[in-house]
């Protein structure tokens, strides 16, 4: 295992400030006068049942969802405002429920076309690829060996990513967020569809970009299993309201937790 650092170490006691956020789509309220915070270093988990508005918080978040009211502020800045492409610049970078990668390309291209958004050359010069450009695409190429070497990619870094095993390509989403040099990560069900030997696999990786690259993260995640292996904190939505937050193993035994949950059967 690597010791390098792909994310930048945070400073402040709380990288995610979320105040009475509310979002709707018609007659339906996804969420209604949510607060939280992410603190710096933490796992915080966000669970519930289907339809509790976490993909919703999450979306607001990555500016795909504008809220009709309350605010978000990422290390201390409004973001609830942004477009999509300004959040992720500032450091927010997020995997998907359903993965999204470029199936046609291989494992390196899939990780290498996050570092976009940190290259400064134009396409003009990246065509003609002598000086500078050059010098900059063997930089954050070495990023990406990096990730490729840190999530065990090694065996299938050239092959196309639409015909490697979907525990694998959920691990090359991992990797296109890391190489985006996250300040904050966020993980939408990263281990859905895996099976036991998958999961581990992940959990493992995801514990490592916590320990060793500082790296603050919200996972979302059903299983419980899961969220107390990993979180140091959750907070549980249920029909846009929070309903509870604190340490995962006490949040699984609360009882409203257990209604919430028992309801969606």
């Amino acid at each position: 295992m690597h010791s390098k650092d792909f994310g930048r170490r945070m400073t402040v006691e709380k990288v995610v400030e979320i105040q009475d956020l509310r979002l709707s789509f018609g007659g339906l309220r996804a969420l209604e006068g949510l607060s939280l915070d992410v603190k710096a270093h933490e796992i915080l988990a966000l669970i519930g049942p289907n339809g509790a508005g976490k993909t919703s918080l999450l979306n607001c978040i990555n500016g795909f969802y504008r809220p009709q009211g309350g605010t978000i502020h990422f290390l201390g800045q409004p973001i609830h405002t942004l477009q999509p492409h300004a959040i992720a610049k500032l450091g927010i970078a997020r995997t998907f429920q359903n993965i999204e990668l470029y199936t046609g390309l291989d494992v390196l291209e899939n990780i290498m076309a996050a570092r976009h958004i940190h290259m400064k050359r134009g396409a003009l010069a990246g065509a003609l690829f002598f000086g500078p450009a050059l010098k900059e695409e063997i930089k954050h190429r070495k990023v990406v060996e990096d990730i490729i070497d840190f999530l065990e990619l090694e065996s299938v870094r050239k092959q196309v990513v639409g015909t490697l095993p979907y525990g694998v390509r959920k691990r090359v989403e991992l990797g296109r967020a890391l190489a985006m040099d996250p300040t904050l990560l966020v993980l939408d069900e990263p281990m859905a569809g895996m099976n036991i030997e998958e999961k581990e696999d992940m959990a493992r990786f995801i514990l490592d970009v916590s320990e060793l690259k500082r790296i603050p993260i919200i996972i979302v995640e059903h299983d419980m299993e899961v969220i107390l292996d990993l979180s140091d904190r959750a907070v549980v939505l249920d029909f846009g309201h929070k309903i509870a937050e604190g340490p995962a193993v006490e949040i699984v035994q609360n009882p409203k937790v257990v209604q919430a949950y028992l309801g969606e059967d």
